[in-house]
């Protein structure tokens, strides 16, 4: 087993400190490369901002290269950072499958989504696999992050919003849905039965760069709205809604998944589809990947890919 690095450690470089590394340098290298964001991805490892960097820092000591470019304000990585990312990412997910070629009871499958699961067909998916695949438990994990866990190896597939760019994932598309305003229930923007997307341009907008998939080039430069707040998960999305502190947008799977009372969900007319796929990462992966990838297109219609936005706005119960 390989010494343990502390934390703390630093100008340890040469191959004595290379085999000092340990598996959570490499996520903690990752959830960083993902969030963007030194502080996010303390969150997400539940640790301290000082632990992730003296833990970024001792593995760009070890390795003798800069990762992660940290002269800007926003956090980025270097070209040396984004081929390391690839690499660590298929390392990760090596150790995963090695850990499953000799366990004795079959793991359950990690199905990792960020916001909605896969909508309307979450519940038929869920409840066929059961009946498919007994042995095989399926477990639904939200995880606030742009691929849903799936790059660090926390889940062994996921359903994902909007394009994916993450080095190492094979994707393939589910269906499409329409997008929808969601505005505060008593703004007068819920009585329309229909909205566009330069009726939010005056508005400030609820933008979730962790996981969503909304952002300001969404709009055409001209109507592009000049305010917005930035949240970190769909309930801090829908409470800043309610609060009429902002107005947002999202797809016709969250009104089902995510209703609320002081949110009212109203169709848009001129914002694109957006893509659902199920991602997963190429190489090694569980067994059971395949078996959920054929059964979800046999749950989700053929004609799926056609916008399917409500004709009226969707108002909370009650």
């Amino acid at each position: 087993m390989p010494t343990a690095l502390p934390l703390c450690s630093a100008g340890m470089s040469g191959p004595h400190a290379l085999h000092s590394l340990e598996l959570r340098h490499l996520r903690c290298f990752l959830a960083i490369a993902e969030e963007g964001n030194v502080t996010r991805a303390a969150a997400r490892l539940r640790l301290t901002q000082p632990a992730v960097s003296r833990t970024l820092a001792a593995l760009e000591d070890a390795l003798g290269v800069r990762l992660v470019d940290r002269s800007t304000h926003h956090l980025a990585l270097t070209p040396e950072g984004r081929a390391f990312q690839e690499s660590a990412t298929a390392a990760v997910a090596a150790f995963e499958d090695a850990l499953d070629s000799v366990r004795t009871v079959r793991r359950p499958l990690r199905v990792g989504h960020a916001w909605s699961a896969a909508g309307p067909y979450t519940t038929p998916l869920l409840r066929r696999w059961r009946e498919r695949h007994p042995d095989v438990p399926l477990e639904l994990l939200r995880i606030d992050d742009r691929t849903a866990g799936l790059t660090r190896g926390a889940v062994d597939v996921a359903l994902l919003r909007g394009p994916v760019d993450a080095p190492g994932l094979v994707t393939e598309l589910l269906y499409t849905e329409s997008r929808v305003a969601a505005v505060p229930s008593d703004s007068p923007l819920s009585a329309r039965a229909e909205l566009a997307l330069a009726d939010l341009s005056a508005h400030t907008i609820a933008l979730n760069p962790v996981s969503g998939s909304t952002a300001l080039d969404l709009w055409p430069p001209a109507d592009r709205p000049t305010a917005t707040i930035i949240v970190a998960n769909t309930d801090d999305w829908l409470a800043a809604i309610a609060g009429d502190r902002a107005v947002g947008v999202t797809t016709t799977a969250t009104p089902g998944m995510h209703p609320h009372p002081g949110v009212v969900y109203v169709p848009l007319t001129d914002a694109p589809d957006l893509p659902v796929v199920l991602a997963w990462r190429d190489g090694p992966r569980h067994p059971a990947v395949r078996d959920l990838v054929t059964l979800a297109h046999e749950v989700v219609p053929p004609d799926a890919t056609r916008p399917t936005g409500p004709t009226k706005p969707t108002r909370p119960r009650g």
